[in-house]
């Protein structure tokens, strides 16, 4: 990693603060070291929102994204229920080797499943899913280890099943 490398965290309009505080903190350990830089908040895009699903649509959070100059990838952070075409929710979305990917807050919730409010479960779930999808951006695809990081969260119990960290083979692809 060169020099002065940093991954970019930019969060669309309405993410609190904690949130990226707790990504700030916890994405270093899980990639190479890298430090987390915040972005000033972009606008939700205005082409996303179906209201029909009552849901916004990934991609043109995906096509917000740019690389800022001596960031390695860009993960944005939108406190929205996303979808995308062929799936009734995702809890974020990147591509293999891209520029980085997006995380949704509303379904890593407990109270979005009718439980009670639980602040603690709602960041840890948070990390796991910036770690998954910059993953993904890194080169990782899914792992067939439950409990590895980079496993498909079909559900919410599976996010809340896995670590939020990278088997060892995951670990040896990422080379950390």
């Amino acid at each position: 990693m060169r020099k002065g490398a940093y991954i970019a965290l930019q969060p669309f309009e309405g993410v609190q603060d904690g949130v990226l505080r707790t990504l700030e903190r916890g994405l270093p350990a899980r990639f190479f070291g890298v430090p987390v830089r915040g972005l000033k908040p972009l606008p939700i895009p205005e082409d996303s929102y179906n209201p029909s699903r009552r849901q916004y649509l990934s991609e043109p959070f995906l096509v917000s994204l740019k690389l800022p100059k001596g960031a390695v990838k860009v993960l944005g952070v939108v406190d929205e229920d996303l979808y995308t075409p062929g799936l009734n929710f995702i809890f974020g979305q990147a591509r293999i080797n891209g520029i980085g990917g997006v995380i949704a807050l509303a379904r890593l919730r407990p109270e979005f499943w009718g439980e009670a409010r639980n602040d603690s479960l709602f960041l840890s779930r948070a990390l796991k899913e910036a770690v998954h999808e910059l993953g993904h951006s890194f080169g990782l695809e899914h792992c067939p280890d439950p409990s590895c990081v980079m496993h498909f969260s079909n559900t919410i119990w599976d996010t809340d099943r896995k670590g939020t960290d990278f088997c060892g083979r995951c670990r040896n692809i990422l080379g950390t």
